[in-house]
């Protein structure tokens, strides 16, 4: 397990910096141009601090993957980070809608390797948890 763990921590850290992206590639200068000077700082506040969660997420994973697969704290740890993706991978489904994806490859695509993604770190969350 610990080798997964290693691995979700490289995916995690490499995902996290994709955050520093998002407003560019989204274009919220123009997008978030219509709403108060409060949401467009909510918007990029909270995507700081996902990509910083994300980040010591998988920094966690990287460098204290044996003491998550074998430590109470750890396993606890483990059922937190498998809460967090499993949400995620819900809200995949029940949140975003399938208009943002159907008859659109490269948006399909993102939401398939997405899906499998979120679902990895939830099983590997959940395995890790349960030894």
């Amino acid at each position: 397990m610990e080798l997964h763990l290693r691995i979700a921590g490289y995916i995690l850290v490499l995902l996290s910096l994709v955050h520093v992206f998002f407003p560019r590639y989204f274009n919220w200068r123009k997008e978030f141009a219509v709403i108060s000077l409060l949401s467009r700082q909510i918007m990029y506040v909270h995507t700081f601090f996902i990509g910083l969660m994300v980040l010591l997420m998988g920094m966690a994973c990287i460098y204290a993957a044996e003491d998550i697969v074998h430590t109470r704290l750890g396993h606890l740890l483990a059922l937190g980070f498998f809460i967090f993706w499993l949400c995620r991978l819900v809200f995949q489904f029940f949140v975003y809608s399938p208009l943002l994806w159907k008859g659109k490859r490269f948006e399909t695509t993102v939401h398939i390797v997405f899906c499998f993604l979120w679902g990895y770190f939830s099983v590997v969350f959940l395995l890790v948890f349960r030894s």
